[in-house]
């Protein structure tokens, strides 16, 4: 896992020159292209400033990213420039973090991991659809009951039966038992097809489902499925706190990844990545996209190239090695918090290698949670209160927190 560390210098003169072999609408004969650059009114491309901002200089360019580039030339060549930073973005994120083979793989910038959620089963769907001649009826996602609700989403909009799976409110496992039995009940039922959604870091608990037992069952029955990752939350950060797992390409189980950068990479809301092994994304082409130089395969059609600039640009800036470091201190960060919950006997739940503790509700007043802008579980009827150790989270507000947490344990003794 290694990426070279670039300057700002570095950084700012890749971008400028992949702007440079853009197509630029201020200077060149474009009449047939429905985009421009951001309106002048609001938006003017002379600020002396705009010379260090790469960022906002991509951002006022506004190069279109539609479709999908690791998948050969067949693409718009309209905005080729930024196109390359995007897929040395999904090279770093393929290869470095997840240990993809060069040019095994294909993926894109998506508006998030919801849409990256969404385009993994439809692949997979029309997957079975299409070399399989599957009814629907024979077709079902497993889950787990603490996945994030962007998968139901997903059975809705693409018809596709779900089956949720228990969890042990503990350990928030999936229970294994349950799974097999619920296996082995829609197979009984005609069930043939199987969409597995495994997590690596769900987003309420931080919970990372156990994939070693979950395709240990699976390939014991012969059972056909496709396997997709929700790394939304853990992408950025879990390969980085535990790096013996089984959470990547060289894994066979595995067919795709979604992870986003605009939690942990603190980057824009609107920069999800997807990763999908080579030859999976022909099975989403919109034909009907005559008009697209390659065809759409994406959930979204057209996207901001500044999002794939700007993510492309956190990771360089920090390198493999200083990204690591960073996630480490969020870690042993969480880590102090969990130790004084412990020496006060407060139950909660979190993984040692992410940055996010879940309170049981009972141990703290309502009026506490809302102060510190803990998110329940469920605001109706909360049973967990989550904290995440973010950057903006200092070592300052941590104190006060427990302090008055431990004044509320101290009256609750009395």
């Amino acid at each position: 896992m290694f990426w070279e560390k670039y300057t700002y210098s570095q950084i700012k003169s890749k971008v400028f020159e992949s702007l440079s072999k853009n197509t630029n609408y201020r200077t060149e004969n474009i009449i047939g292209i429905p985009g421009t650059f951001l309106d002048t009114d609001i938006f003017y491309d002379d600020a002396p400033f705009l010379k260090d901002a790469p960022f906002l200089s991509t951002l006022i360019a506004n190069p279109n990213h539609i479709g999908v580039h690791t998948l050969g030339d067949e693409h718009e060549d309209f905005f080729a420039g930024t196109h390359e930073i995007e897929k040395d973005l999904l090279k770093i994120c393929a290869e470095e973090i997840f240990g993809a083979e060069p040019h095994s793989y294909d993926g894109y910038v998506a508006s998030g991991g919801t849409e990256a959620n969404i385009e993994a089963l439809w692949i997979y769907r029309n997957f079975y659809l299409q070399e399989h001649q599957a009814k629907m009826s024979e077709i079902a996602v497993v889950y787990s009951a603490d996945t994030h609700y962007s998968i139901p989403k997903a059975l809705d909009l693409l018809c596709i039966k779900g089956i949720e799976l228990a969890v042990d409110q503990t350990s928030r496992q999936i229970l294994i038992k349950d799974f097999e039995q619920k296996i082995e009940a829609a197979l009984a039922k005609g069930v043939k097809y199987f969409i597995i959604n495994i997590n690596m870091s769900t987003t309420m608990f931080g919970s990372v489902d156990d994939i070693d037992s979950i395709t240990s069952f699976l390939n014991l029955l012969y059972i056909n499925y496709k396997l997709h990752i929700d790394g939304a939350y853990g992408g950025f950060i879990f390969p980085f706190t535990n790096t013996n797992n089984s959470f990547n390409f060289k894994n066979k189980n595995i067919t795709s990844f979604s992870i986003d950068g605009h939690k942990m990479l603190q980057a824009p809301y609107g920069t999800g990545i997807f990763l999908i092994r080579k030859e999976y994304m022909k099975y989403v082409c919109t034909n009907e996209a005559g008009y697209v130089k390659g065809k759409d395969y994406t959930l979204c059609g057209s996207r901001s190239g500044a999002n794939a600039v700007c993510v492309w640009m956190i990771l360089r800036i920090h390198g493999s090695v200083g990204w690591t470091v960073k996630m480490h201190q969020l870690v042993d960060r969480t880590t102090s918090i969990c130790e004084k919950l412990d020496e006060w006997n407060v139950k909660y739940f979190r993984h040692p290698n992410l940055n996010i503790v879940t309170i049981r509700a009972n141990y703290m007043s309502r009026e506490l949670s809302m102060k510190y802008h803990l998110v329940p579980d469920n605001h109706e009827n909360p049973e967990w209160y989550k904290i995440v150790v973010m950057p903006h989270v200092k070592q300052g507000i941590i104190d006060n927190f427990l302090s008055e947490l431990k004044n509320e344990q101290k009256q609750l003794s009395k």
